[in-house]
């Protein structure tokens, strides 16, 4: 009797920490790795049309969120465009973003700082000083 009391210790011990290895390796296991947004630097042409706008590049294409400072980018390249749908040659610093609306692009771009507008007065007031 005490040798089957024995037994049936030693296999629910071993069920127990072979229950608790599980355990641990669920809680050990890594978490969805999050990618950490990273300011770029970005030359495309830019357009801003009514409630959109786009920075195309040679290799990419990002929808731009609308926001202070993509209005401020399209007052300054309103004067460069002939015509509503011209796009005008911008170098950005942007954070690349996934897209949260998952429509249009992938990802989108947040405008923080504009560095040259292609036949800005600004821009070339910057190159020359």
């Amino acid at each position: 009797m005490i040798k089957k009391l024995a037994v049936l210790l030693m296999v629910l011990s071993f069920f127990y920490a072979c229950q608790d290895e599980g355990r641990k390796q669920m809680t050990s296991e890594p978490e969805a790795e999050e990618v950490p947004d990273s300011i770029q630097v970005l030359t495309g042409q830019f357009i801003y049309v009514a409630d959109a706008a786009v920075l195309r590049g040679e290799d990419f294409v990002y929808g731009v969120t609308i926001d202070s400072m993509s209005q401020v980018l399209s007052e300054r390249v309103k004067p460069l465009k002939k015509e509503d749908f011209d796009m005008v040659p911008v170098t950005v610093k942007a954070w690349i973003r996934p897209n949260p609306e998952q429509e249009g692009w992938e990802e989108t771009i947040e405008i923080q700082e504009i560095i040259e507008v292609k036949g800005d007065s600004i821009s070339q007031n910057k190159i020359e000083n």
